[in-house]
């Protein structure tokens, strides 16, 4: 019959099996919790790009809008909604746009926002990865709002 040695003995031929693992696991667990944070945060821009359309659909729709109006309330929207880029997002307001209801068009107003998001921590770890691919730049996301004209009744 065979041993494997004193238990002292396994030790220390195990010694440095912990400090392997962590090595392994920490590295993923970090990348997975910053994934989470990142998502957490593209999600709420996107909530916040969906409202800031909204908010300038609201004004488009007015009968007899003032030109840039509803441009500026989506831009103060997102402003407000802390978005970094906010200056640089396309705001594009379509007034002369229409939808079906009931088997007839209706007048309506189109508010579409363009706005470059980057990714704090995982953009650039991408680039590191797969350097000269592309991957890891700005991601360009859009909100659309359409509303029923209030002169169009």
């Amino acid at each position: 019959m065979e041993t494997c040695g004193t238990p002292a003995r396994r030790r220390h031929q195990e010694r440095g099996a912990a400090l392997l693992e962590a090595a392994f696991t920490i590295p993923l667990l970090l990348l997975v919790a910053i994934g989470i944070f990142e998502f957490g945060r593209a999600y709420q821009t996107w909530q916040v790009l969906t409202n800031a359309a909204r908010e300038g659909a609201r004004m488009a729709v007015l009968p007899d809008p003032t030109e840039g109006k509803a441009e500026a309330r989506a831009l103060a929207y997102m402003k407000s909604g802390l978005l970094d880029k906010a200056e640089a997002a396309a705001i594009t307001v379509n007034r002369n746009d229409s939808f079906e209801v009931n088997g007839s068009n209706v007048s309506a107003s189109r508010v579409t926002i363009d706005y470059p998001f980057s990714f704090i921590v995982l953009g650039p770890v991408v680039q590191l990865v797969v350097p000269g691919s592309g991957l890891g730049g700005d991601l360009t996301m859009r909100a659309e709002a359409v509303m029923r004209n209030e002169n169009a009744i």
